[in-house]
């Protein structure tokens, strides 16, 4: 494993919580509002189809750093940034590849039936999508 590898699982382990209680991905959707207030700043910011791909039972549709950015709010990225010791220009690419996936498998019938979900239910998802997203980000070497 390169130490980019490496680099990126310690990241998005702290982004997604690892095996931390009250872990930062709970404390950026509690920000937000849970799931309905992130939808919320996603249509807010016209990327309300983006949104909603990622909770329907189709197709992710992919979302730049800039514009992931603009939803979350500079705020609250750099927060979430000096929380991992990354700066935002490297942690927001990490993010918008991760952050559909994990409100896809969040979102299992195509619709939110929990705002906020549970640490257990967080915890849960955050492993299977490190799991099986590292894999495919870096060619295949999780």
């Amino acid at each position: 494993m390169g130490l980019f590898d490496s680099l990126a699982k310690q990241a998005l382990g702290g982004i997604m919580g690892g095996n931390q209680q009250g872990d930062m991905l709970s404390g950026l959707l509690n920000q937000a509002g849970g799931l309905d207030g992130l939808k919320d700043r996603f249509q807010q910011v016209g990327l309300g189809e983006v949104f909603a791909s990622w909770v329907s039972t189709g197709a992710n549709q992919s979302v730049q750093p800039s514009q992931l950015e603009g939803a979350l709010g500079s705020d609250a990225t750099q927060n979430l940034a000096s929380k991992v010791g990354f700066d935002v220009k490297n942690l927001l690419p990490l993010l918008s590849q991760f952050l559909p996936q994990v409100i896809d498998q969040l979102t299992p019938n195509g619709s939110i039936d929990e705002t906020h979900p549970s640490s257990e239910k967080l915890q849960s998802v955050l492993s299977s999508v490190m799991k099986s997203g590292l894999g495919s980000f870096f060619g295949g070497r999780a």
